[in-house]
């Protein structure tokens, strides 16, 4: 799932990490919750404003742990030759967005094992520092109220992403396990979708019936939680579904037959009157007097140009930049380039021949519409390797 970040935080290792307003949110139920609710009745006597800022390093503490667990993901998928886009947090934690899957099952064991082996290191490291706080007497108490709580959080964080269900870790660690023992990786992907699927509506009864008879948001917390893990979950399903469905389809088989392409110094208002309003497409590639790709428009892109500067902003201003377009070329098969669909390109691909030169665009429709056509299918679900789609019997 893609989350949009407003925030840049830099670049950690070389992976540009980023944020949303959700961490914001994050930090302040957690300050809040510890400020006015757990803190009062563990250390009372404090004045409120040592709640406060407790609760408010407790909350950023976590949110840094969090980027600890997934820049473990990414910088262990990054070794396994996975490309990674960055790491995002969000309201319900943070993801690292890959471009690419592994490609054996102990590269998935691997990279989904060490999040949580991460989130307990610091579990362990935080517990050690508030047992050493402990022992300085009550000056210490609100770090040691602080590392103590961030401490609880990492190991409850490491237990439950270690639960066998998509899309947690411990459902990635199901399917790698599964993906090994059978050599399925589709029929792995699935079971472990289902499991996510399952326990993300059982969190979300629990949730309900803790918000109606238990004071407090944890319940409603709790049924957020188990909502985002049946979408994310049925999605991964799909995903699966889909991969089984396009096994040995080629890019060639589900490329657009029709190619649009515009001139990179074109204005936005002369590829409005001249293109975009006389074609169906949504996306076009810009391509130099050889033919190769300079980048790409969207017509998104195209409407966030003010009505104004249209007449003088030239297209490659506005488009994606060509190391940001996914590409592919005519043989590689479709289930290779899912994965990369994604970013700038509004999940379109660019396909270019041997010498480098744009020859079709491939959409989600493109794929979607051969999807269709192959689940129709009672019998050889596949097409065979090469074959034309459109040759008649």
């Amino acid at each position: 799932m893609e989350m949009r970040a407003t925030l840049g935080l830099g670049r950690w290792f070389g992976i540009p990490v980023a944020a949303n307003i959700g961490v914001l949110v994050i930090i302040l139920l957690i300050g809040s919750g510890l400020a006015f609710g757990v803190l009062p009745t563990q250390f009372p006597g404090w004045a409120t404003p040592t709640y406060l800022l407790v609760g408010l390093v407790a909350g950023l503490l976590l949110v840094l742990s969090i980027v600890v667990h997934e820049l473990a993901h990414a910088l262990v998928a990054r070794a396994k030759g996975v490309q990674i886009d960055g790491i995002t947090l969000w309201l319900l934690g943070g993801v690292a967005q890959m471009r690419s899957e592994p490609t054996s099952p102990r590269d998935e064991l691997q990279i989904s094992a060490v999040g949580p082996l991460a989130s307990l290191t610091l579990g362990l490291v935080f517990g050690l520092l508030a047992g050493a706080i402990a022992l300085a007497g009550p000056a210490g108490a609100p770090v040691l109220a602080t590392f103590g709580f961030v401490a609880w959080a990492n190991v409850l964080l490491a237990v439950f992403n270690l639960l066998p269900a998509a899309p947690l870790d411990g459902g990635r660690v199901l399917r790698a396990a599964l993906w090994w023992g059978t050599g399925d990786r589709g029929r792995a992907a699935t079971i472990a979708a289902r499991a996510g699927r399952g326990l993300g509506l059982v969190l979300i009864g629990v949730g309900l019936a803790q918000a109606l008879f238990l004071p407090g948001i944890g319940g409603l917390w709790l049924a957020l939680i188990g909502l985002f893990m049946v979408h994310a979950a049925t999605a991964e399903g799909n995903q699966a579904r889909l991969t089984t469905q396009l096994h040995g389809v080629r890019v060639h088989q589900v490329m657009s037959s029709t190619l649009v392409t515009a001139p990179p110094r074109a204005t936005v208002a002369e590829f409005i009157d001249e293109v975009a309003l006389h074609r169906p497409f949504s996306t076009y590639p810009l391509v130099d007097e050889h033919g190769r790709l300079t980048g790409l428009v969207t017509l998104n892109r195209i409407r966030a140009v003010p009505a104004d500067q249209r007449t003088r902003t030239p297209l490659e201003q506005v488009a994606c930049a060509p190391e940001d377009v996914p590409t592919t070329r005519p043989h590689e098969e479709v289930t290779e380039l899912l994965p990369r669909l994604h970013g700038c390109g509004d999940g379109r691909a660019v396909v270019l021949d041997e010498a480098g030169r744009v020859v079709a665009v491939v959409s989600p429709g493109d794929i979607s519409r051969l999807a269709s056509a192959a689940d129709l299918r009672s019998t050889d679900p596949y097409p065979p390797r090469g074959a034309d789609l459109n040759r008649g019997p």
